[in-house]
């Protein structure tokens, strides 16, 4: 791990912006982020504000990582994207799609709370009548049981599934329904994300088997570099994504992405589009389906325009301190990384 900056230097670059949705998603309707102007470029701070400040402090690790440090080298110059369709009613699908230039794989939100197995069912056609050729994708956030997932899988396989993302909560529950979906004849890739992000040890769903493919995103595991290294161990195909970032945060998604050795699966890098504002003056969006590697900075003007109220502003700094003094102690020799 790199030096890590003072805290003064940080604060005096920090920018903390409100920006709002054009469709609720993962229960935001505003996503605020602290952006950072790095010596070696922009960077992103914005952990969901649930998240505890030992947890939050990797995706301040992965800020510094980005502003202080910058990216590795790439190894191709475009990456692909899918498209993401929120849990909307299937009247709001088409509306979603349209705003994504990345129509040949699309990941759709499932169990969410308040709606049903039907509300899935419907999304999920819906995007299937809509592109019949694309590649498709669940994501449940593990908030399926044992017995839902297994119902809500057999409902959904004949739409012709890529993989279903954490379909139900820890390791042992993948296990199990991996298990179960061999013994049924369910042809249904499992992908790991919160059993990766969220792990004391981002490698154990490997080990124990627990999934097909595993799915990365650079802040919750503290940056590039780190995440090159898990995805290097754990041995299986990954898929990045990003966290709801603003163009600026998607950049350095992309840039994990660019330096990986290999790239089987299109990246959930293509959020920005459900932003009805942005910190870039071009939003960092895909054309045909493809991020290109450009620079993104945050555009002074629109940081101004999108300030967070000073409440939330004080709040997000005072976040930012309290991170930076975790970072600072694990920093000390024989410490774990950032907030594993």
């Amino acid at each position: 791990m790199a030096p890590i900056p003072p805290l003064e230097d940080v604060l005096a670059r920090a920018h903390v912006v409100a920006l709002p949705l054009r469709v609720r998603f993962r229960g935001v309707e505003v996503r605020e982020a602290v952006l950072l102007d790095g010596p070696a470029g922009w960077a992103e701070f914005s952990p969901f504000t649930e998240y505890g400040h030992a947890e939050a402090a990797a995706w301040l690790a992965a800020a510094l990582e980005a502003g202080w440090e910058g990216f590795p080298a790439p190894v191709r110059t475009e990456v692909p994207v899918n498209a993401t369709v929120p849990a909307v009613a299937v009247p709001g699908v088409e509306r979603v799609l349209s705003s994504f230039d990345a129509a040949h794989t699309v990941k759709v939100k499932v169990a969410e709370a308040g709606q049903s197995l039907q509300d899935d069912v419907g999304r999920v056609a819906e995007v299937r009548r809509l592109l019949p050729g694309a590649a498709l994708r669940i994501d449940a956030n593990a908030a399926w049981s044992h017995e839902e997932a297994l119902a809500a899988l057999e409902a959904l396989a004949p739409y012709g599934l890529q993989y279903a993302e954490q379909p139900v909560a820890g390791i042992d529950g993948l296990a199990r329904l991996r298990e179960e979906m061999a013994r049924r004849g369910l042809d249904v890739g499992i992908a790991a994300d919160e059993s990766v992000r969220k792990e004391a040890d981002p490698l154990a769903v490997a080990r124990a088997g627990a999934a097909d493919l595993i799915v990365v995103k650079v802040p919750p595991l503290g940056g590039i570099r780190r995440a090159l290294a898990v995805v290097q161990q754990a041995g299986l195909p990954a898929v990045v994504s990003s966290a709801l970032d603003t163009s600026v945060g998607t950049r350095a998604g992309a840039a994990l992405a660019a330096a990986l050795p290999t790239l089987p699966y299109a990246c959930g890098l293509g959020t920005v589009s459900l932003f009805a504002a942005d910190v870039a003056a071009e939003p960092y969006t895909a054309r045909g389906g493809l991020l290109d590697l450009r620079t993104v900075d945050a555009d002074p003007e629109l940081l101004e325009r999108h300030a967070a109220p000073a409440g939330r502003t004080a709040w997000w700094l005072n976040r930012l301190r309290r991170c930076h003094e975790l970072l600072v102690k694990e920093a000390a020799p024989g410490s774990s990384p950032p907030g594993h």
